[in-house]
This record gives C-alpha cells, sequence and structure tokens, in this order.
C-alpha cells in the first residue's frame, strides 16, 4: 500500500526545514510525495535562493497518512490564514502522523492541534507555544502520540530518521541514515542554544548577527525553450 506524504509550502519557507525530510522519507519503500501550497504556483523559500514549485493546492489534496509542515519566517502568515489552517485540521484528523519542523510546530499550535501536547519548535520562538496551550518542551524532537515536532532546521533530519524508523522499522530508518551519510561532525559546538556561547546566543538576539533575507531579489525564471 502506498504511504501518501504531503507537504505543505509557503512563501518564506526554510529550504532545509522541507528538504532534509523529504529526502529521508522518500528513501522509504512504496510512497507518494506530494507538496502542496494553498494553490499550485512557484513558492519562495526564505533565502530566496532556488525557487520551487508547489504542484497541487490545498484544494485537490483532502487526505494523506503523513502531514509535514516546515517553518521559516513565513510561518507567521499562516498562523492566521483560516483556509489553511482549516485544511491541516482537516489533514491531520486522518492522518497517521502529523509532523513538524522549527516554526512549522506554531502553525500546528495555531490549528488546535498541540493544546495539551508536549511539543518543540526553534529556540528563539519556543515560549510562544504555551500561547496555543501547548507544552514547550527543550528537546532536538519531541514524539507526543501521534505528533512529532522537531527543533530548528536542521533537526527535521533528525525527526524524519525517527519518523522513517516508527514506519517501516528502525533497520531500514538506521539503513536510510547510512545511505544519506549523516553522521554529523560539526566544526563548532554551538548548535544549540544551550551549548553555544552566551556572546553568541546575544549576537543573535541583539541583531549584531543579523539573518535577514527577506530584501533578497528573487531571480527572474525563464521561460521554457
Amino acid at each position: 500500500m502506498t504511504l501518501k506524504i504531503v507537504v505543505l509550502l509557503f512563501d518564506g519557507f526554510t529550504m532545509l526545514d522541507a528538504v532534509g525530510p523529504i529526502e529521508v522519507l522518500s528513501l522509504l519503500p512504496d510512497v507518494d510525495i506530494k507538496v502542496v501550497a494553498k494553490t499550485p504556483s512557484i513558492i519562495w523559500p526564505d533565502n530566496r535562493a532556488v525557487p520551487f514549485i508547489a504542484p497541487f493546492g490545498i484544494a485537490n489534496v483532502r487526505d494523506a497518512d503523513v502531514l509535514l509542515i516546515p517553518g521559516g519566517p513565513g510561518s507567521d502568515a499562516i498562523e492566521n490564514d483560516i483556509e489553511t489552517l482549516n485544511w491541516v485540521r482537516h489533514i491531520d484528523a486522518a492522518a497517521q502522523w502529523t509532523c513538524s519542523v522549527c516554526t512549522g510546530a506554531l502553525i500546528l499550535a495555531a490549528a488546535g492541534l498541540l493544546k495539551g501536547k508536549e511539543a518543540t519548535t526553534h529556540w528563539s520562538v519556543l515560549a510562544r507555544l504555551s500561547e496555543f496551550g501547548a507544552l514547550p518542551r527543550t528537546k532536538r524532537w519531541v514524539e507526543s502520540g501521534k505528533v512529532i515536532t522537531a527543533a530548528g532546521v536542521s533537526a527535521g533530519i533528525d525527526m524524519a530518521l525517527l519518523l522513517a524508523s516508527r514506519l517501516n522499522g528502525d533497520r531500514a530508518a538506521q539503513a536510510i541514515q547510512l545511505s544519506i551519510e549523516y553522521d554529523p561532525a560539526p566544526p563548532f559546538r554551538s548548535g544549540s542554544v544551550y551549548s553555544a556561547g552566551p556572546d553568541v546566543v546575544s549576537a543573535i538576539m541583539d541583531g549584531t548577527v543579523e539573518f535577514n533575507r527577506a530584501g533578497r531579489t528573487r531571480p527572474t525564471i525563464p521561460r521554457p525553450i
């Protein structure tokens, strides 16, 4: 039986939030991954570097076994998009698994799907989960029933490997991890707010080091010949 996975994209999502889990989950046997947006369109990530095509709109996809929602600065708008939130609730109702990466958890929370559940998201907005009745946890990923939330960006790969093990067993997930050679060895111990030096954390929080990519120009997409 084909496993149907739906990934919701929106303008201003973070590429790795979606691409990391898609790469992992695409290696499972007999999967059908659909990339969806509010309407079928070209979707630009927050870095404006690579345009993505969402071949399906939310009106075209009414069910899935797995729902995956990435994060990024564009998630703020989706938190207040009633039509999209209603679709998220509808898909979640029959899904086996509902997953998020980074601030995608705030979309799930805005849809009312994290109320009373332990969850995580990017460290800089973790406290916001409690605004929606969720229980914030400072973990790389949190499994709460059928909902798995991942912390920031790269944590989506960890979450996807966990999901792969739930769907197809530990051996399959370990084989996928080996196939993508996911064996992180970063040059610095600054990948967590708890391991990074206070000067690094404060540089992000006070804007000394700024990651504002919103002003970048979107390249013109050439027409097919």
